[in-house]
């Protein structure tokens, strides 16, 4: 076997023959590399040989394979002085490439950067292909599988002929019989017993090596035949040794060339020497231009989403995402519907290599796409409103009571090998060197323009045999492993730099007036993940101390403020903390809110029933005024709004530009509630206090007037703006307004 690295410099006279015939060699200062990845059977007759092309990332930052080869020392690697565990990899580690570009191509039907041509037959030339790699080892069992079917149907039919046959000597010596109307029966009669057929053994020796490519390459293969195979442990002891000292054993038992070339085949996988006949006039390849695609197809295979409408993966600007996907939002942890965008990009690099500036800004105006992309739909006016069937529309970045925006990842994906363990298992970790943050502005982790960006290193190995088996269930559960991998590294990135709380309003205070009137203080600090709206997440950078304290006691004054961890419900925490403080004055409090029941009807002289004048103006919401009969209960000093009732419940409410005492005559009613009468036959009335109140703007509720139980018993109640929000969320629509 020969083996070269990709774009390796390499002296010329070192690979002149090795890639004769199929690249035209482009010296500069007699260096040249190669820019494919893959298989090449050259027929040069200096080489006569398989030539691999492996990835680059096989080369560590100081050009060396395994920390130890110079690429150079291993072109002929059969001859090459090295450690077996590595040679034994390299030979594996060939394989998985080929399979990944058969899985490449196959699932790109119309790629134009894979060359492909395969020998059609084995032949039976005088020449001998010299390489003793598995993959074309395996490529002729599969091969031998497909154009013999008629063999094993032969054979089989030749082997169950004569079984189970009564053999009636032994019978008679060895068994009782039991003599029925004067004839006997024998109970347990013996069977003849076949001797070991070898040509059995071998195919089920064959089949076995079928199955093992199969669960471990995910090369397939139709096995038509139900043999007991050979698998677990079993099979792993004939991998140690015992196979080719088994088929020594039986060498000569097989007369038929196909019998022998099927001993040959098997022979050649478990003692990888391989010695067919070919037609050495034809060259065989499966070569990759561009394996940097190759990879980012395999990494999208394994993690991004399908089907993204245009704008998120094909930009506008006509940028390309690699990867593109949406997954459980970083702020609260196991929250039904609160999905977010990531922004993933692979990066095929030699291991250890960093990202340049040219790929961070680039990832950056990905990100400041999308979110574009997504406000065009919920603010700007595009054709169509969000579809909120859609996973990719019905998530919203913005927020606009905070003004804030929802945090998306945005991330490196590199291929990464360790060359002391050559480990195929799962393993994902950050890249020693981190992508900084990118702000317009400090310490605002929720602003449009804080962009995060994380690197991680992937276990090359393992994605690329995952994505070579091509299988959909092995594939699904990295997906979801590896995306909830992703999230928690960046929740860990989160809580490193930045101290999270969880604020909710005073019951005197809007939340929505605080945040308009304190905008440059909370903007890009604080938004609303949570599925109470009426709570809010407070993000503080570490770096900030003194800004940090300063802000916390204002919010303080206004909001219960607790401290939690990143993806935590704070609820429980903060009914805690409204117990603890219980109902508190603000300093930026809206004020109090005065309830009064508005007259709708009055009883004419004539005994008529009509409606008030008073009742039209609240229900065209243009009163201006409004005498309230009865003294309210509370501290008159704090209100600042009145609450209007009528029709049932309640609509809107009117800022207080003033209130004066007065009084007010009250008829005397007897028992029976009829007026009393003095002597001249006049009503008697009494002076009774009221309250005269002037009216300013109207502000609506909502739509429609909420139904209130029994509203009369709220007539002079005074209440937190956040009782009257609540109030009307929580009733009955009534008729709309």
């Amino acid at each position: 076997m020969k083996l070269l690295i990709e774009e390796y410099q390499y002296n010329v006279a070192d690979v002149e023959n090795v890639l004769d015939g199929l690249f035209t060699l482009q010296d500069v200062e007699q260096k040249v590399s190669v820019s494919y990845v893959g298989y090449y059977y050259n027929p040069h007759e200096k080489v006569r040989d398989v030539v691999f092309i492996l990835p680059k990332v096989l080369i560590d930052e100081q050009g060396l394979v395994f920390g130890e080869y110079e690429p150079k020392d291993l072109i002929h690697l059969d001859d090459a002085k090295m450690d077996e565990k590595h040679r034994k990899f390299l030979y594996e580690f060939a394989v998985w490439i080929h399979r990944a570009i058969v899985v490449y191509n196959d699932s790109h039907e119309k790629n134009e950067i894979v060359l492909h041509r395969q020998i059609q037959d084995e032949g039976k030339g005088s020449h001998k292909k010299k390489s003793n790699t598995l993959l074309d080892v395996i490529l002729s069992l599969i091969r031998f599988n497909k154009e013999n079917q008629q063999f094993f149907t032969f054979i089989l039919k030749n082997l169950h002929s004569g079984f189970n046959k009564i053999n009636w000597g032994k019978t008679i010596t060895r068994t009782t019989a039991i003599v029925q109307d004067s004839s006997p029966t024998y109970l347990n009669p013996v069977n003849k017993k076949r001797q070991v057929n070898f040509e059995e053994e071998l195919i089920v020796i064959f089949f076995s090596i079928l199955q093992y490519i199969s669960d471990t390459y995910g090369f397939r293969s139709n096995i038509n035949f139900g043999f007991k195979l050979i698998t677990g442990a079993k099979f792993k002891r004939y991998l140690d040794g015992f196979g080719r000292t088994r088929l020594r054993q039986i060498k000569y038992k097989y007369f038929s060339d196909t019998a022998v070339k099927l001993w040959d085949l098997c022979y050649a996988f478990f003692d990888k020497i391989y010695k067919i006949r070919v037609n050495t006039s034809q060259s065989e390849y499966l070569l990759v231009k561009s394996f940097h695609i190759v990879f980012e197809a395999m990494i999208d295979e394994l993690i991004g989403d399908t089907d993204i409408p245009r704008g998120l993966k094909e930009q506008d600007d006509g940028k390309l995402v690699d990867h593109f996907y949406t997954y459980d939002g970083l702020l609260i942890d196991d929250k039904a519907d609160d999905d977010i965008y990531y922004i993933g990009d692979s990066k095929y690099y030699k291991i250890g290599n960093s990202l340049g500036k040219e790929s961070i800004y680039k990832q950056r105006t990905y990100a400041r796409n999308v979110i574009q992309w997504n406000l065009d739909i919920w603010l700007n006016g595009k054709p169509h409103k969000p579809n909120m069937a859609d996973p990719f529309e019905r998530i919203q970045l913005f927020d606009e009571v905070t003004e804030g925006y929802n945090v998306i990842p945005n991330f490196f994906v590199s291929a990464s090998i360790d060359k002391k363990t050559l480990s195929y298992e799962d393993y994902t970790e950050p890249h020693p060197n981190q992508p900084p943050v990118s702000r317009q502005f400090k310490n605002r982790l929720y602003d449009r323009d804080t962009l995060l960006l994380s690197h991680y290193d992937v276990n090359f190995l393992f994605v690329l045999a995952l994505y070579a088996r091509n299988n959909t269930g092995a594939k699904a559960a990295w997906r979801h492993s590896v995306r909830d991998k992703f999230r928690r590294a960046v929740q860990d990135m989160l809580k490193e730099k930045f101290e999270f709380y969880a604020l909710a309003a005073h019951p005197d205070v809007d939340a929505s007036t605080y945040f308009k009137a304190h905008f440059q203080e909370t903007l890009g600090k604080t938004f609303r993940p949570y599925e109470n709206q009426n709570l809010f997440s407070l993000a503080l950078d570490r770096d900030f101390k003194d800004d940090n304290d300063r802000l916390l006691a204002s919010l303080g004054e206004n909001f219960y403020v607790v401290p939690v961890e990143l993806g935590e419900d704070p609820s429980t925490r903060l009914e805690t903390e409204r117990a603890v403080k219980g109902s508190v004055e603000s300093s930026s409090g809206m004020g109090k809110f005065l309830f009064g029941v508005v007259t709708k009807q009055r009883r004419t002289k004539d005994d008529r029933q009509e409606i008030t004048k008073e009742y039209m103006t609240f229900y065209n919401h243009e009163a201006t005024e409004f005498v309230m009969r009865n003294m309210p209960g509370g501290d008159i000093t704090t209100v600042k709004y009145f609450v209007p009732m009528y029709d049932g419940g309640i609509s809107g409410y009117y800022e207080i530009t003033g209130i004066t005492f007065g009084s007010r005559k009250q008829p005397l009613l007897d028992e029976n509630g009829d007026p009393i009468l003095d002597a001249n036959g006049a009503e008697i009335a009494v002076k009774m206090p009221c309250l005269n109140i002037s009216l300013g703007a109207y502000t609506s509720l909502g739509d429609h007037i909420a139904e209130i139980p029994k509203f009369r018993n709220w007539n002079g109640q005074i209440h937190t703006y956040q009782k009257l929000f609540q109030l009307y969320r929580s009733n009955q629509h009534n008729s709309p307004q």
